[in-house]
């Protein structure tokens, strides 16, 4: 089962990975950047596996790139806060 197919599953996933990021010294502008990438490539390249991606995906094709990086700023705060 990959991480994407559950969104829980994935926003597990997403907090152990900015855990680890920031327990390394990463800041919270890399770690932004870091998600935009992320979000850029799933955006592109990966399939939605459920309905909460597939709104973020579409969300994501449809924002510039000031709220792309806003849309990663919510997901990093979104798992830090559970």
């Amino acid at each position: 089962m990959s991480v994407l197919d559950n969104f829980d599953t994935w926003k597990g996933f997403l907090a152990n990975r900015i855990q680890q990021a920031q327990q390394q010294g990463m800041d919270q502008q890399t770690m932004s950047a870091v998600a935009a990438e992320v979000g850029d490539y799933l955006a592109q390249s990966v399939e939605a596996k459920n309905s909460e991606e597939a709104v973020l995906k579409e969300l994501w094709n449809a924002a510039s790139e000031q709220e792309q990086q806003a849309i990663a700023n919510i997901m990093i705060k979104l798992v830090q806060q559970q």
